[in-house]
């Protein structure tokens, strides 16, 4: 009998994933323009909800719809690498998932999301960032409730 992956369930998640050694690589403006780039390539595999892009690492509040969370992750990541082809390992092993439990945990996720770049101090207000869903570049999908 096969063990259900850990993110096998359908459902909405909170993503936190951090590039190798924590390298800085997204407060490069080609780099952040080309994971944003990757990230909109993909779409047809989930829904995309909210995103912040910070300087070394990526959120993302995404439903996957016909694919594992684990493929999902694997071709956002995968996929940036293969566009940058930088000759250095760009992620961290892994990522971090919360699944979203109900529409206030939703809430909560989304606001620490966007708020990330002001308590890092990279913009006054969240609406400034470049890459985040605060001052989104890309479409957005609705949060349906589960």
């Amino acid at each position: 009998m096969a063990i259900p992956s850990r993110t096998a369930k359908s459902g909405t998640y909170f993503i936190t994933t951090a590039t190798h050694n924590r390298r800085r690589l997204f407060q490069v403006e080609r780099n952040a323009t080309l994971l944003l780039e990757t990230i909109d390539h993909y779409r047809t595999n989930y829904h995309l909800h909210a995103y912040v892009i910070m300087p070394d690492h990526l959120h993302l509040l995404i439903t996957p719809t016909d694919i594992t969370l684990e493929r999902t992750i694997q071709l956002i990541k995968g996929g940036f690498s293969h566009r940058l082809a930088s000759k250095l390992p760009v992620w961290q092993r892994g990522f971090t998932d919360h699944r979203i439990r109900d529409a206030a945990d939703y809430n909560t996720r989304h606001s620490y999301l966007h708020q990330n770049p002001v308590t890092a101090r990279l913009c006054e207000s969240a609406e400034t960032y470049p890459y985040s869903s605060a001052n989104s570049k890309l479409h957005l999908d609705e949060y349906l409730s589960q």
